[in-house]
C-alpha cells in the first residue's frame, strides 16, 4: 500500500474486476488511452483479469487507485521496466469521471513517481501520451515530467515525455 494525500495505491485485486471491465467498454477512455474498446464478456474478461492478478509480472507493478475512503477511481502502473537502463515507462487511468480535474491525478503520480524513485534504482520514468491530450500534459507537466519528443504509432500521434531522478523532486 502506498498512501498520497488523496489516494491510496494498492496492489490489484480480483475485486478491482467489475470497475476495470466497465472502464475497459467505456468508448471515450478507450479513446483516451488509443486502446480498442473491451469486446469480451464479463466471463471472458474475469479469466484474463484472474491470471494477471493472480502471476505478476516481472516487469511490471499495477496497481488500484482508491480514494483515502476506499473507492476505487482507477489504475496505475509503471511497467517495461529496464534495471539495466534504469527506466521504466508509467501509466494512469482515472476511470471515475467524478475524480477528474480535482487533483487527484496530481496525488497519484507524484506517489507514484515518488515510490518508484524511492524503492528502486530506476533514474528515468518516462511516458506517452495522446498529443491531443492537452489536460493531461498539464497534469504531468505539473508532476515535473518534461517533452521529449513525438511518436506516431498505429495511427496515433503521441508526446513523449519523462522525468529523471536527479530533477526529482519537482520544487
Amino acid at each position: 500500500m502506498i498512501s498520497g494525500t488523496k489516494v491510496i495505491l494498492r496492489e490489484k485485486k480480483l475485486a478491482n474486476a467489475w470497475d476495470d471491465y466497465a472502464w475497459g467498454r467505456d468508448p471515450e477512455l478507450a479513446a483516451l488511452d488509443a486502446a480498442p474498446v473491451l469486446a469480451d464478456s464479463f466471463a471472458d474478461f474475469l479469466l484474463d483479469y484472474a491470471d494477471e492478478v493472480n502471476s505478476p509480472y516481472l516487469a511490471s507493478r499495477r496497481f488500484a487507485i482508491h480514494t483515502l475512503d476506499g473507492k476505487h477511481i482507477g489504475n496505475c502502473s509503471f511497467y517495461n521496466i529496464s534495471e539495466h537502463r534504469g527506466e521504466a515507462e508509467l501509466g494512469i487511468m482515472i476511470g471515475n469521471r467524478d475524480y477528474w480535474n480535482r487533483g487527484y491525478g496530481t496525488d497519484i503520480i507524484t506517489t507514484l513517481v515518488n515510490y518508484i524513485f524511492s524503492e528502486t534504482r530506476l533514474n528515468r520514468i518516462y511516458l506517452k501520451t495522446l498529443a491531443s491530450n492537452s489536460r493531461a500534459q498539464k497534469c504531468f507537466q505539473k508532476c515535473g515530467f518534461v517533452p521529449c519528443g513525438y511518436l506516431a504509432q498505429d495511427g496515433y500521434s503521441f508526446l513523449l515525455m519523462e522525468i529523471r531522478r536527479k530533477k526529482w523532486p519537482v520544487q
